[in-house]
């Protein structure tokens, strides 16, 4: 989570509020007044807010009725929370189930700071390794006790290291799917040592380090 947020009170203006949004780049704003959480507001919330450019007022009458509308007045008063001690997957799962971009954390009432959908990303692109170099590998490994252990001895047997691993259910309830990074061994001797016995391979690939040299992002932008 981010400690120390930005925050705002009800009596920001919309008009500082979205410039605070967009000087640094955030989505939501906890609002506090007295150093206790009293909402949140959201920049969907504020636009919504916003006089529309296709009114006959002038772009001065809109900016003086942005200066002069509240963030008390448009921010959500009932704000779902979680404290200090929840565990990050317990936090994630309460943003999925209620399709919530953020969640403020707090310390009784007091706001401690604000976990969102980029912090859940980042933990993402790290428990996967997507900045580290090795090879990526995708396996499907029957779920019964001691496969890991097995999965990992063979890797270790061809001098492999592995730096990451996560495990995901397969559409056969018999499998579980295991994506995990490997240092230290070439991806020809990781596959001859992994392949047959219950365990089927999905995907190999050599990566080298985000951005460093030799990297191929499998990204682009689309004009129109």
């Amino acid at each position: 989570m981010a400690h120390n947020p930005l925050v705002v009170t009800p009596a920001t203006s919309v008009a500082e509020a979205l410039w605070t949004m967009g000087q640094h780049r955030v989505r939501h704003l906890p609002v506090v007044q007295d150093g206790e959480l009293v909402g949140i507001v959201s920049q969907s919330d504020l636009l919504q807010a916003s006089p529309s450019s296709n009114t006959s007022l002038s772009a001065w009458e809109r900016s003086f009725l942005l200066s002069k509308m509240q963030v008390g007045q448009v921010m959500t008063s009932k704000v779902i929370v979680v404290d200090e001690e929840c565990p990050l997957e317990e936090a994630a799962l309460v943003m999925a189930e209620h399709r919530i971009g953020c969640l403020p954390v707090v310390r009784g009432r007091r706001l401690a700071g604000i976990l969102t959908e980029t912090d859940l990303f980042n933990v993402l692109t790290e428990q996967l390794g997507a900045r580290h170099s090795g090879v990526r590998l995708t396996l499907a490994i029957r779920d019964t006790r001691g496969e890991l252990s097995r999965m990992a001895a063979r890797i270790a047997g061809v001098g492999g290291n592995i730096i990451r691993l996560t495990t995901l259910p397969a559409r056969d309830p018999a499998y579980q799917v295991v994506t995990l990074r490997v240092r230290d061994a070439e991806a020809a001797a990781l596959v001859e040592a992994l392949s047959g016995d219950g365990i089927e391979i999905l995907d190999v690939r050599e990566t080298p380090a985000w951005g460093t040299e030799g990297f191929a992002p499998h990204y682009w932008r689309v004009e129109g």
